[in-house]
């Protein structure tokens, strides 16, 4: 049953909206999660309040010289959701259809993200409106610009940088090794192996290439790959060094011989084991939905299922894992990084790997007990539990801003 304040407090804030709305909108569509969890937890109206809005939204005009001389601004976007458990961790989006909206909603599942796999950080994004290359060398600059400032090298300020100016081994591959991790204890939970399982994966940059080639090495069967440019099928399983090969070569997936050509979207609805979509929001909608075939849906991608959808995946049965748990690999191994910053010594990769699967692990096995002690999916048992936590230190800390 519904809290009446915090219901009260919610129409104030927002009035109801069209559900067609909430699935055009990654932030209102986090925020129908969090409202059920937040009710569930019969959060204290003070503190939804407080919880429901983002610290600090900044826009800003990024100038820069282009290399024929000529003068271009950019809009910037930075968001810091909460930064009561910690810093605000979160990494910058280039994209020419990035928007305010977007860059808020991914500092909010930044900050549920850190809360649930229980690491000291708050939530934030960024966002430019630009379309240029984007690689490690970026952070690199970031850090470096930092440190001019402060007059001396702060590699903590920044993760994701390469290995050689203080980054951490490991963190390329942490967000489908952390993919990897979840899919096989929720097989498991469900009576199967790994090994053997069918798996399709839409989405084929570092999130989805990863993970297809850490689950294959595992013994997964990997039926399907997509990108931009296409999907590919294989019922008998791809070669995916093959793959990763041919995408090095060509960079996209488009005219690979050893498979049959399908349509992206189609890859979510295939006869398979394993869905992970790690691609963009909002492919997962009530219209493909019904359509899905697969026991377990891995989200490697931030939003990818609406909450429309969410009801009827539900009640079909259908094992989620969220993605504020399926793709935390990856910020999980940006804190080892600032750990290693911080204290100036760094550890090998199986050190890091290890540390990764503990966390990964212990967090799946928390969101399983949850959800079935309130009785609720996993998405919901998700949100409760970085709801609660943070909401905790809030409590402690006191609402001084």
């Amino acid at each position: 049953m519904s809290d009446p304040a915090i219901k009260t407090e919610r129409q104030l804030i927002r009035p109801e909206k069209d559900t067609f709305l909430a699935e055009e909108n990654p932030f209102e569509a986090m925020m129908e999660r969090f409202d059920h969890a937040a009710q569930l937890l019969k959060l204290d109206p003070g503190l939804y309040k407080v919880l429901r809005n983002p610290e600090k939204q900044i826009i800003t005009s990024v100038p820069i010289v282009r290399d024929n001389g000529e003068v271009e601004v950019f809009t910037g976007y930075r968001v810091l959701y909460n930064t009561s458990r910690g810093p605000a961790k979160g990494g910058i989006r280039f994209d020419l259809n990035v928007t305010l909206e977007e860059v808020k909603a991914l500092a909010a599942w930044m900050t549920w993200k850190c809360a649930l796999v229980n690491i000291p950080f708050g939530g934030a994004k960024g966002g430019v409106v630009c379309d240029p290359a984007n690689n490690e060398r970026v952070m690199a600059w970031i850090m470096d610009t930092y440190s001019m400032h402060k007059r001396h090298t702060v590699t903590a300020v920044v993760t994701g940088k390469p290995v050689e100016m203080g980054g951490s081994l490991g963190r390329r591959e942490a967000t489908g090794r952390g993919v990897m991790f979840v899919t096989r204890e929720a097989l498991a939970r469900l009576g199967m192996s790994l090994k053997g399982a069918r798996v399709a994966i839409q989405g084929f940059g570092n999130v989805g290439s990863v993970s297809a080639d850490l689950l294959s090495k595992e013994g997964a069967v990997i039926v399907a790959v997509s990108d931009k440019s296409g999907g590919l099928y294989r019922p008998q399983g791809l070669d995916i060094g093959d793959v990763l090969k041919w995408v090095r070569e060509r960079r996209h997936l488009a005219g690979y011989p050893q498979a049959d050509a399908i349509p992206n979207d189609q890859v979510l609805t295939l006869d398979c084991d394993v869905v992970v979509p790690a691609a963009t929001e909002n492919v997962i909608t009530r219209k493909n939905a019904p359509h899905i075939k697969a026991k377990i849906i891995c989200e490697g991608a931030n939003g990818p299922t609406t909450a429309a959808a969410d009801e009827i995946l539900e009640k079909k049965g259908i094992f989620v894992i969220p993605d504020i748990l399926a793709n935390a690999g990856g910020v999980t191994v940006s804190y080892f990084e600032w750990v290693q910053d911080r204290g100036g010594y760094f550890w090998d990769e199986e050190t890091v790997n290890r540390r990764l699967e503990s966390i990964m692990v212990r967090s799946f096995s928390e969101v399983v007990t949850w959800a079935e002690r309130h009785k609720v999916n996993t998405r919901i048992a998700s949100y409760m539990i970085a709801i609660d936590r943070v909401a905790a230190m809030h409590r402690l800390r006191g609402m001084y801003a």
